[in-house]
C-alpha cells in the first residue's frame, strides 16, 4: 500500500505538551461500527461499555531511559570527549543494552562512556541509523537502580523538542497499570485511566486483565519507504499469561467484548491468538505489522490516542475502523481542536463487522 494514503496535516499547536487533569477528563472521539462519529470524555467510557465486557491493558512500566554524559578520553587524546545523549531502547542481558546515540558520528566500538555521575559503559558494536550496543560496568538490579537515579523520563521527540522533561513527567508519563519495567515509551491509551474510573467500570461488571508489551523507541521511527510492503517493523517483547488468556476467552464465550486499551495491547492479543481468535498463554518477540486488509481476531473495541501521520499506528487504526473513516475522524478531531499524541485526547473505536 502507498504510505501517502496515511498522511495528513496536523497544526503544531494541536500537539499536547501536558496531559489532561484529571486524566479521565480528556476528550474522547467515538467512532461507531457504522462510521458515525460522536464526542464525549474519557470519564464517559462506562456509558459505551456493558456488563460482561473485558478491558485489556498493557502493564509495562517506563524506565528513565534517556541518559546524558560524554565519551571518555580516547588514548592519545587530551580531555573528555564530546557530550552525548543516549536513549536505551532494548535490554539484551543483565549488563547490555541497545541504544540510540546523539551525535552517533562521535562514537566507535571500544569507546568508554561516562553517563550521569556514576554510570560507566563501553561501546561494544555499531548498528544502523544511530544504534549501538553498549555494555555497562554495573549489572542486574544495581544497574536498574543506577538508571533510575541517573536517567530522565524519555519524552517522545515531539514533546522533548519543545520542552525538557521535569518532575511532573515522572508521574505523568506512567499509567495506573504500570508494573513491569521495560518500556522506553508509555502505552499512551492507559494514561487516561484513574482509580475512580476503573472502580466505576468494575462496579458495572466490566472485568479487567493485563498483558505486557515493552514499548521500544521504534514506535517513533517514521515509515521511510513509499510502500508498506517494504517497511520492516522493530520487534518488541510481549507476554500474556495463561490465566489472563483463559479469563479473556471466558468473557468472550459468554458474550462479552474485548476492549483493548491501546495499540500495544491489541498487538499483543493478535500475536497471542490462534486462527479462530482463541487466546493462549504466550511470550516472545512480536513484529506484527497491521495495515488495512488485516482480519482482526480478538478485540471488538479499541481505546487509543491520536497518532502521527504516516505512522504504523495510524495504519493500525485505519485497519481497525477503515482508512476513509479514520481520515474523516482525524479531520474532525483537528477541526474540533482535539489534543494529539502521547499526552493528548482519546479515540474509542468500535470495529465494523468483517
Amino acid at each position: 500500500m502507498d504510505v501517502a494514503q496515511f498522511d495528513f496535516d496536523l497544526p503544531e499547536e494541536r500537539i499536547a505538551l501536558r496531559p489532561a487533569s484529571p486524566r479521565d477528563s480528556a476528550r474522547m472521539l467515538v467512532v461507531r461500527a457504522d462510521g458515525s462519529i460522536t464526542h464525549g470524555l474519557v470519564c464517559d467510557l462506562p456509558g459505551y461499555l456493558r456488563s460482561g465486557d473485558i478491558l485489556v491493558a498493557n502493564d509495562t512500566k517506563v524506565i528513565a531511559a534517556r541518559l546524558r554524559g560524554h565519551r571518555r578520553p580516547r588514548e592519545g587524546l587530551p580531555g573528555d570527549g564530546p557530550k552525548l545523549e543516549l536513549l536505551l531502547h532494548r535490554r539484551l542481558d543483565e549488563a547490555r543494552y541497545r541504544v540510540f546515540a546523539r551525535p552517533a558520528r562521535k562514537l566507535e566500538p571500544g569507546d568508554a562512556l561516562a553517563l550521569g555521575k556514576t554510570l560507566r559503559a563501553r561501546v561494544l558494536a555499531r548498528g544502523e541509523a544511530g544504534e549501538f550496543e553498549i555494555g555497562f560496568e554495573t549489572q542486574g538490579a544495581a544497574l536498574d537502580a543506577a538508571i533510575a537515579r541517573e536517567g530522565e523520563t524519555p519524552l517522545p521527540p515531539y514533546i522533548a523538542g519543545r520542552r525538557a522533561a521535569d518532575g511532573r513527567d515522572v508521574l505523568d508519563y506512567q499509567t495506573v497499570f504500570a508494573q513491569h519495567e521495560g518500556s522506553v515509551a508509555v502505552p499512551t491509551a492507559g494514561l487516561h485511566f484513574t482509580p475512580a474510573l476503573l472502580a466505576r467500570l468494575q462496579a458495572m461488571g466490566v472485568a479487567r486483565q493485563t498483558v505486557t508489551l515493552h514499548v521500544g523507541a521504534g514506535t517513533f521511527l517514521p515509515v521511510s519507504v513509499s510502500n508498506t510492503a517494504e517497511h520492516k517493523m522493530h520487534s518488541e517483547w510481549a507476554e500474556i499469561s495463561q490465566p489472563s488468556a483463559d479469563a479473556i476467552n471466558a468473557a468472550r464465550d459468554t458474550g462479552g467484548r474485548i476492549v483493548a486499551v491501546g495499540t500495544t495491547s491489541l498487538r499483543t492479543l493478535e500475536s497471542a491468538s490462534d486462527g479462530s481468535g482463541r487466546l493462549h498463554g504466550w511470550s516472545g518477540e512480536t513484529d506484527i505489522f497491521i495495515t488495512p486488509g488485516y482480519q482482526f481476531k480478538t478485540a471488538e473495541v479499541l481505546l487509543t490516542n491520536f497518532h502521527l501521520p504516516r505512522s504504523t499506528l495510524f495504519m493500525l487504526v485505519s485497519a481497525f475502523s477503515g482508512t476513509e473513516t479514520m481520515k474523516r475522524a482525524y479531520a474532525e478531531a483537528i477541526a474540533e481542536r482535539y489534543r494529539f499524541y502521547s499526552y493528548g485526547d482519546a479515540c474509542l473505536l468500535f470495529r465494523p463487522p468483517a
